[in-house]
């Protein structure tokens, strides 16, 4: 085994003197009593665009789950492991979340890749690509758009995937039952790294800035 990283040593350290000193009650009655989540966000892996950082989130507060360019897969009860699914499926049957939050972000890796297949795969095994191909054309009718350019493309394809998981996130029965109840409530963000700006969806489906 490797040493494990200083870094991370000396981040614990400073967690347990600052934060976990400052919220050592909150935290341990979550420990005691478990988590009660209200709000779901389904955010990319990207190192810049933390959930918890976005939101100024404390302990127990969102249930996260990240994975590449957050996308969402429809729903597919068969013999495969799918892990974002079962995330969806804990946070709505296990922990009544109330809101499920569908958050892209500015320079996603995973939406460049997928504005530009041409590009060599990483390893043999091509997760990325194949895990990208849920977008199924959205991304080659953006390309062949010859008047947008490169950068306009790629904000562009991360707010339509947003709109596309939410689709596809329906498809799961008992989102859609939920959502129709009034007892969850489905909603898309796109986070601007270089400018800390948060972009939500409106009811007709367009980004706004919000006013605070």
């Amino acid at each position: 085994m490797h040493s494990f990283p200083d870094h991370l040593l000396k981040g614990h350290a400073n967690f347990m003197a600052g934060r976990y000193a400052r919220e050592k009650d909150r935290i341990r009655d979550l420990a005691e009593e478990g988590q009660t989540p209200t709000t779901m966000i389904i955010a990319c892996c990207d190192s810049r665009a933390a959930p918890e950082m976005i939101f100024d989130a404390g302990p127990g507060e969102l249930f996260v789950l990240r994975n590449v360019a957050n996308l969402v897969p429809t729903y597919q009860p068969d013999g495969g492991q799918h892990g974002t699914s079962a995330g969806i499926e804990f946070a709505v049957k296990a922990l009544g979340i109330a809101n499920i939050v569908i958050m892209g972000h500015g320079r996603c890796g995973g939406i460049k890749a997928a504005l530009n297949p041409g590009l060599k795969p990483l390893d043999a095994g091509d997760f990325i690509g194949k895990w990208m191909n849920m977008l199924g054309e959205l991304p080659d009718q953006l390309v062949q758009n010859d008047l947008m350019t490169a950068g306009e493309r790629q904000t562009a394809l991360e707010r339509i995937s947003i709109r596309n998981s939410i689709r596809n996130l329906r498809t799961f029965p008992y989102v859609a039952a939920l959502e129709a109840e009034g007892k969850l409530a489905v909603h898309g963000a796109w986070f601007d790294i270089s400018t800390g700006e948060l972009w939500v969806m409106d009811s007709s489906g367009d980004f706004i800035r919000p006013d605070f």
